[in-house]
């Protein structure tokens, strides 16, 4: 066969895998599966009110026509960013792709449909809930690392500098749980061969193709399952009777919503149990 129908057969193949498993295993969430996938993120990572943990990857391209440095990321090598929210068994929830490789995943984020679609309500956040063992109420989050905005539905680490210990306690939780999307990328590229290496065609095709193998990871987890590895831990309870100075509905404050979550995370901190 020739190069053109091969890729015509390519191009056709990676449509209808997409159109005919999306809706099957990776849907538009609902408030009633965020709150599944919170309540996984805090039995398995101890981070309540979790919906997910937000990363970019950058995916290897060749150079695209008259495209100047918009493609080129810091990484010294031309890609488009794969922005993808993960939940605790290694799945995409969402995903975003071709994002351009000069942007910053903060940047790519703020311009991605996902964001569009949280702000304009298409993808929808469930209504503040309280913490465990608490009279707290808090926002639903999204974990992400430092390179992300902070907002109310998003939270980040506390930069660089001389952190409280309640503020590194409140760090080392939020990278455990940001594990789980850095192991779903890992995983996408070690099952995947074509995105360790840079991706010959346009852009477009690019996009699809990763789009393709994303529904296809998501496909394959739900048929075989996936195994966590991780350090086995329990949260030693606080006082019940102690009164926190925060009730009812949370502020929305982005600095707010960490505070909150910082404030609880000092009151349970995480014993690791030998194995």
């Amino acid at each position: 066969m020739g190069a053109s129908t091969v890729g015509a057969i390519v191009s056709e193949t990676i449509d209808v895998l997409w159109e005919e498993l999306q809706p099957l295993h990776m849907p538009v969430p609902t408030r009633e599966s965020f709150r599944s996938i919170a309540d996984d993120f805090s039995k398995i990572w101890n981070f309540p009110n979790c919906i997910g943990a937000l990363d970019g990857k950058h995916v290897r391209i060749r150079c695209p026509k008259l495209s100047g440095s918009m493609f080129y990321n810091y990484k010294q090598y031309f890609s488009v960013v794969l922005q993808a929210l993960v939940d605790t068994n290694y799945r995409f929830i969402a995903i975003d792709v071709g994002g351009y490789g000069k942007q910053s995943d903060g940047g790519t984020f703020q311009a991605s449909n996902l964001y569009r679609a949280i702000l304009g309500g298409k993808i929808q956040i469930p209504e503040p809930r309280t913490l465990p063992e608490t009279n707290v109420v808090a926002p639903f989050v999204f974990v992400a690392d430092e390179a992300y905005p902070l907002m109310d539905f998003l939270l980040k680490p506390y930069g660089r500098g001389n952190w409280s210990l309640e503020e590194e306690c409140f760090n080392k939780q939020l990278s455990r749980s940001r594990k789980t999307v850095e192991c779903a990328f890992g995983i996408l590229v070690s099952k995947w061969d074509i995105l360790d290496k840079p991706i010959k065609a346009d852009t477009e095709l690019v996009d699809r193709i990763v789009k393709c193998v994303c529904i296809l990871h998501n496909a394959i987890i739900d048929k075989d399952g996936m195994d966590h590895n991780y350090t086995e831990t329990e949260q030693t309870r606080s006082d019940s009777s102690v009164m926190w100075n925060r009730y009812g509905q949370p502020s929305n404050d982005a600095k707010t919503t960490r505070d909150i979550f910082t404030a609880y995370f000092s009151q349970q901190p995480l014993e690791y149990r030998e194995s």
